[in-house]
């Protein structure tokens, strides 16, 4: 499983042109699910999302984590983060989970997540969505964890 996380000041979600989702200062997560994935696989990242201290504190320091500012989360699945890009100009994405099992570990993920206080909205799985986002910093850090 991998996480690629951006701070954000706000970002919202679209899918055929209809809002979907939006919210203020928090982050925006890319969610690839990897096969062979678990839900031991997901717990990591439940519990590792939430104290990850990635936010500035009053002193302008790397030292607060979500739950310390309240921020707000945009989970979105994303299986091209598995892209293997190392034959050819084309990338495959045979390493990415099916469809079926990627969703399920997915919701388990945002549900866990909202399991641990944080308010956490979501994408349409599978639809071609369309992010408006701003960063903050930039700031983007990628959480792995293979089992």
């Amino acid at each position: 499983m991998k996480a690629v996380i951006q701070r954000v000041l706000s970002a919202d979600l679209k899918v055929d042109g209809k809002l979907i989702s939006e919210i203020g200062q928090g982050y925006v997560i890319f969610l690839g699910v990897k096969k062979g994935d678990t839900k031991e696989t997901a717990d990591y990242f439940i519990k590792k999302i939430p104290p990850l201290r990635i936010c500035e504190d009053e002193n302008c320091k790397i030292n607060k984590s979500i739950v310390d500012t309240n921020g707000e989360i945009l989970l979105v699945s994303q299986f091209t983060l598995y892209a293997n890009t190392s034959h050819g100009n084309r990338p495959d994405f045979l390493s990415a989970e099916a469809p079926d099992k990627a969703n399920e570990l997915y919701e388990y993920v945002l549900e866990g997540l909202i399991k641990q206080g944080l308010t956490v909205k979501k994408g349409v799985f599978g639809a071609d969505m369309k992010i408006n986002q701003i960063n903050d910093g930039p700031f983007t850090v990628i959480l792995e964890k293979d089992m």
